[in-house]
């Protein structure tokens, strides 16, 4: 009886496959990838070991042909597939449907050198229906993809390995640098850079309780007379300063404290309402960065841990391929999602015309299959998937996100009223859910979605012009502007996106790279820069801008993306690369020779020119002088360079002269 072998990347999806095909079929896991290029010495074969380039993996003198090697670890699974290859008269390549999907899919032909008839088999969810029509419409490899991911691979590695041997040399063994994450350490440099620049400023305000019709309310003082008073938003983001030609009333605390008096012999009077209509809608479905941003925010998920549970969710057959950046949905799925909103909401919850929404425009847009969807033509309910902890939720959170695309609009009611109080005015303001819509759906760990619905809601009582209304109380408040926010896994997720750096593939392995690597630490849900980071990102700056220049890395991710459309030649690309006038080659060489390893290693911080910061051997560490001498201080782990003040070094000094506070 005459056998057909299909390949997988993974044992979970070549168990749910096996579900779904009879016996004639030998359904097998390749584990990854099965050849790459060398990662040590050890891996390179031993007649290329005296080759100049051999260190490489890359032959750059011969049309950048790349060394691939099968890992150790992998020539058990080799031999295993050529002897099941053996049993077969078919061989399917079923991969996933991306760059790297079809890299593995053609290192296999090349690995196994079958003799029999070879077929591509591709899909975006793993159900029978799906299984059963892409063993029907098989095509061949396609060469350009996996040029482009071989481009890629090749680019990464002459990056990485050219640079990183500088920053070895000049800051500290063991180092790394990237065509990817050195922009992305980049983005967390600057931000801390932007904190350690800003100045706080305080200012005050006045919050008073209302009382109408036993309807209690806040208000909050907005100008007096006809002059404004200073809030939060009129104090510019990155400087911490008032901004410029904003002719505004900055509130002291003694001021505060005279009105907040004066008020008390005042009565509140309503001067205006205003009421308006607003309708919300439903934002698209997920695709794979708006799927890591959404987990981290509300399931404080990583991106690579987003990742690791969505491809177990995918391989088991629950959800559509997780790497995509189309918002599209098949005329199935939106079938399904409309099926499932008049089951589960109602059918006053379903719009009349299905929302169809076009592959989302990012930067190089690429692997353009559905956006990220509950598999199948029935979407199944996460209560009946039999799925527990974090896939549940993950599955929840797609499921939830697909029906909200496919829900009519929120209808709310935003009021705004001014009322006043002699020369003061003061601003409330209030928002009611006429119609939830597709908030329905968004309601999150309730059985009672409703009651969550109405926490969303600020209700004022029913107001009108001249309308008395009772003080019940008054309060000062003080308020500091803050520095800007560091960036979250989401927020630099968002930046990367919006900057066209990285591809949806590749987030999560990145975030998980700066942090592996040391550049950065989690703290609480931010990415907090280390020293090491900030010596990395100035070295670079200085004498290898292009490599950390935005433009310049989303210019390559899109000479990627038109090698992969067939519009770019790969060898030409890399050859200008490598080789061009301000190649990589020569650059490294001739900057290298530039750099002073001692002021490599010597971090400037705004605000504390009259301390030295290094990065060493063991750790970032202080210099100042004490008495006439040099005190060489090392800075705990725990502390941020943005975060540093002048009394916090100080107590780090004190401590190395005279030891840390006794214990007991």
């Amino acid at each position: 009886m005459s056998k057909k072998l299909v390949v997988v990347e993974s044992p979970t999806k070549a168990k749910t496959i096996r579900k779904f095909l009879g016996k004639d079929y030998i359904v097998e896991s390749c584990m990854g990838h099965v050849r790459d290029l060398p990662q040590s010495a050890k891996d390179i074969p031993a007649k290329f070991k005296k080759e100049k380039w051999a260190q490489l993996g890359v032959n750059v003198d011969q049309n950048f042909e790349p060394l691939y090697c099968v890992p150790k670890d992998k020539e058990k699974v080799v031999k295993s597939l050529r002897d099941k290859l053996e049993e077969a008269d078919e061989l399917f390549l079923a991969t996933d449907e991306d760059r790297e999907g079809e890299s593995i899919s053609w290192h296999l032909v090349e690995v196994l050198k079958p003799t029999v008839p070879t077929k591509r088999m591709v899909f975006h969810e793993i159900t029978k229906d799906a299984i059963l029509k892409a063993l029907k419409d098989t095509r061949q490899i396609d060469q350009n993809l996996v040029r482009a991911q071989e481009a890629r691979r090749i680019l990464d590695r002459l990056v990485g390995y050219t640079i990183s041997p500088l920053l070895w040399k000049k800051v500290a063994y063991g180092l790394s640098a990237g065509r990817v994450q050195s922009v992305a350490v980049r983005l967390l440099v600057e931000r801390e850079h932007e904190r350690l620049r800003f100045v706080k400023s305080a200012y005050w305000g006045l919050r008073v309780e209302l009382e109408k019709s036993d309807v209690k309310f806040e208000s909050r003082l907005n100008s007096i007379g006809n002059e404004r008073i200073a809030t939060g938003k009129d104090f510019d983001g990155v400087t911490g300063q008032l901004e410029a030609g904003k002719n505004l009333i900055v509130l002291d605390e003694t001021r505060a404290r005279e009105i907040e008096k004066k008020l008390s012999q005042l009565s509140f009077v309503v001067a205006e309402t205003d009421e308006r209509p607003v309708m919300r809608k439903p934002a698209p479905p997920f695709i794979t960065s708006t799927l890591q941003q959404e987990a981290n925010r509300k399931m404080g998920l990583s991106a690579r841990e987003a990742m690791q549970v969505a491809q177990k969710l995918y391989e088991q057959g629950f959800i559509t391929y997780m790497r995509t950046d189309s918002t599209f949905l098949s005329t199935e799925a939106i079938g399904a999602a409309r099926t499932a909103i008049v089951s589960k909401y109602g059918k006053e919850y379903l719009p009349d015309v299905a929302r169809n929404y076009a592959a989302k425009k990012v930067k190089g847009a690429q692997e353009a299959h559905e956006a990220i969807r509950p598999a199948g033509t029935e979407f199944q309910d996460p209560d009946a998937t039999g799925l527990t902890g974090l896939q549940l939720k993950l599955y929840e959170l797609i499921w939830k996100r697909t029906m909200a695309s496919q829900m009519v609009d929120a209808k709310q009611k935003q009021v705004s009223v001014k009322i006043q109080a002699g020369e003061f005015q003061f601003q409330s303001s209030g928002m009611t859910i006429e119609f939830p819509g597709f908030l329905r759906a968004y309601v999150e760990g309730s059985d009672d979605p409703d009651a969550e619905l109405q926490e969303r809601e600020v209700r004022l009582p029913a107001l009108k012009a001249q309308d008395a209304v009772k003080r019940e109380s008054t309060e000062a408040t003080s308020h500091e502007t803050k520095p800007p926010a560091r960036f979250t896994e989401a927020t630099l997720i968002q930046k990367m996106e919006r900057e066209g750096i990285g591809r949806p593939s590749t987030y999560a392995s990145i975030i998980g790279t700066i942090i592996d690597r040391g550049y950065v630490r989690k703290g609480g849900n931010a990415l907090v820069p280390t020293f090491t980071a900030l010596a990395v990102y100035q070295m670079l700056s200085q004498y290898l801008p292009r490599y950390v220049d935005l433009g310049f890395t989303s210019k390559m991710e899109q000479s990627l993306d038109n090698i992969a459309e067939g519009e770019l030649n790969s060898e030409g690309y890399l050859k200008e690369i490598y080789f061009g006038p301000d190649g990589l080659k020569e650059t490294v060489e001739t900057q290298g020779e530039k750099i002073d390893p001692a002021e490599a290693r010597k971090i400037k911080l705004s605000g504390l020119d009259e301390y030295e910061f290094h990065v060493g051997r063991y750790g970032a560490y202080l210099k100042a002088q004490r008495d006439g001498e040099t005190v060489n201080a090392s800075i705990p782990d725990s502390e941020s360079p943005g975060d540093l003040t002048k009394e916090i070094i100080e107590k780090i000094i004190e401590q190395k002269i005279h030891g840390a506070d006794s214990l007991g």
